[in-house]
């Protein structure tokens, strides 16, 4: 089976979410005997042929604004219009376009992710458009892939039955073995003395409502935000706005060790993310067994469960973080319930082992 993955930068993964489930499913595929190939975007540098087993293969993004990204996916399907049995397009900005290898007999596969459309940082015309790539995209697949239950519903809630639809969500690592606390030196942070928060900072994402619940809270434990507060937009300048000694913008931090010792070292995690499945921050979080307040909504709870701590709005963050500090005794327990289901649920090999019976079963369809 030949296998092309599209609608990311590229991999190795070094942005977002999408990009290191694009890394972790083609190369674990690729394990597995598929022909995977992953669609990349020139310039990066550098740009080998071969990762780890996987095929990859570069295409030009044309700088036109907001219409580079949906240009650039374009190119992606049209370069892959003969040539593999599966195309799994990860996301569906450019579903109106994904009948362009059936037409050459490929089975299509669509990623959804999260609510698109939802997302505050676009205007009326970019909504109404993600609104009808949406519904152009369970029509344009052969296949939708719901990264949670979740998503599955509210899909068939708007938009009726859904014809073929698979749930498959997104794997973490599970960190079995504790960390060393030399990454931390670069921050001058100590285990256990930070509260952690990491995400795009974007409305959708209350990052907002977590500083000023923090902004409250009466702790001594710092606040580290990892994301990119260079970028400025008027979200990010009302964030800048919030002043409190303990909270730290750090920016982005692409390194995975130090990333990931940021996270397994901290005291807690907080999650607001709000418009997506199964959100890779929320699983890396529970793999490194983190005590976690996460935004009250019906995707974080498919994901953690019982494991964690909820919250709706900054009033109920500010009381969760009061409580946690003057009550540790049920933090371990948290904290480890989060780690044991990551376990059960979200471990890559599994997840892997989905996929590739997916693709078995598209191979007995031909």
């Amino acid at each position: 089976m030949r296998l092309a993955i599209l609608g990311t930068r590229g991999i190795p993964a070094r942005h977002g979410g999408f990009e290191t489930f694009a890394e972790r499913l083609a190369v674990g595929l690729s394990e597995q005997g598929f022909d995977v190939t992953v669609y990349c975007e020139s310039g990066r540098s550098p740009a080998p042929d071969v990762f780890q087993g996987v095929k990859l293969r570069y295409v030009s993004a044309p700088a036109l604004g907001p219409l580079r990204t949906i240009l650039y996916d374009l190119r992606c399907l049209w370069a892959t219009r003969r040539g593999y049995d599966v195309v799994y397009m990860l996301g569906y900005g450019a579903a109106l376009f994904c009948f362009i290898p059936r037409l050459w007999g490929a089975r299509v596969w669509i990623n959804p992710d999260g609510l698109e459309w939802a997302r505050s940082k676009w205007g009326f015309v970019a909504k109404s458009y993600f609104r009808l790539m949406e519904w152009v995209s369970l029509r344009a697949a052969n296949c939708i892939i719901a990264d949670a239950e979740a998503i599955a519903a509210n899909l068939a809630d708007r938009h009726g039955k859904l014809q073929a639809c698979t749930v498959i969500p997104y794997g973490c690592r599970v960190i079995e073995t504790p960390l060393p606390i030399e990454p931390l030196s670069e921050w001058g942070l100590a285990s256990g003395g930070y509260y952690i928060l990491v995400c795009r900072l974007e409305p959708e994402n209350h990052v907002l409502e977590i500083l000023q619940a923090f902004q409250r809270s009466s702790t001594n434990r710092q606040l580290i935000v990892v994301g990119d507060q260079l970028t400025q937009t008027r979200y990010v300048e009302r964030l800048l706005s919030v002043k409190d000694p303990r909270i730290r913008m750090v920016g982005t931090v692409y390194d995975q060790i130090k990333l990931t010792s940021l996270r397994y070292h901290s005291f807690a995690y907080l999650h607001g993310h709000s418009v997506g499945g199964t959100n890779p921050s929320l699983l890396e979080a529970m793999g490194c067994g983190n005590l976690i307040f996460a935004h009250n909504n019906p995707f974080n709870r498919e994901v953690l469960g019982a494991c964690g701590f909820y919250f709706a709005n900054s009033a109920e963050l500010t009381k969760a973080i009061g409580d946690a500090e003057q009550d540790e005794t049920e933090l371990t327990y948290h904290r480890e319930a989060a780690r044991s289901r990551a376990r059960a649920y979200y471990r890559w090999p599994e997840i892997i082992s989905r996929y590739a019976a997916l693709l078995k079963s598209e191979q007995a369809k031909r």
